[in-house]
């Protein structure tokens, strides 16, 4: 069953693909706690995001179970998107470059994606939208590929940010005003780190008393 985040409904990241990323909550651990157990869970994470409308959960959920070694394609074909857009936030908020082959993964979705992607008329403008004929059961990456290129190629990429609370390693683009974000949520991480620090500095001062 899909376990919500701690973190509010652990969309914090400010973009999706960035969300995503955070599906998994402590990258490096042993063993890490993920919320993408099996592909109920991705179906049920799409829906939260806002990727995926009830209806199409359903559909979706509905043929998982008949094609249960698709559904496990499907769910690793995540997972290693997952890890490739990790990989490279994680890289570019800690000024390096990322790796060829995290970028040769997320071309590759991105290329299929734009293959299924529509211009379609929305009040008075256009929107983007995804081929409704098409029903492979990694559908829902296709969004999350475009949002990946979309902030890869803007101008707010060197805000993307890795939280430094303890052992958390959440992404998220700081929109503060002096861009001096340090956690994923202040009132989850930021008040952990407060609280070790006041820790600290009170055990501190007992030893200095004796």
């Amino acid at each position: 069953m899909f376990v919500e985040a701690e973190k509010s409904a652990g969309l914090v990241g400010g973009r999706l693909c960035l969300d995503f990323a955070n599906t998994v909550h402590n990258y490096g651990s042993d063993p890490v706690r993920d919320d993408l157990a099996n592909y109920s869970d991705l179906v049920s994470w799409s829906r939260l995001a806002g990727i995926l409308n009830p209806v199409e959960g359903r559909l979706l959920s509905r043929a998982g179970l008949r094609r249960p070694a698709e559904a496990v394609v499907a769910l690793q074909t995540a997972k290693d998107l997952r890890q490739a857009i990790f990989q490279i936030f994680s890289a570019i908020a800690g000024a390096k470059t990322p790796a060829q082959e995290d970028l040769a993964v997320v071309n590759a979705a991105l290329s299929e994606a734009l293959g299924h992607s529509r211009l379609v008329p929305k009040a008075e403008r256009f929107v983007w939208s995804w081929d409704g004929e098409a029903t492979p059961l990694h559908q829902m990456l296709w969004p999350i590929a475009k949002s990946t290129a979309d902030l890869l190629t803007s101008d707010k990429l060197s805000r993307v940010r890795q939280c430094q609370g303890e052992n958390c390693t959440w992404l998220f683009l700081d929109t503060s005003k002096n861009h001096t974000r340090r956690w994923c949520e202040l009132k989850v991480c930021g008040n952990r780190v407060k609280a070790r620090r006041h820790y600290e500095r009170k055990r501190s001062r007992q030893v200095l008393e004796g």
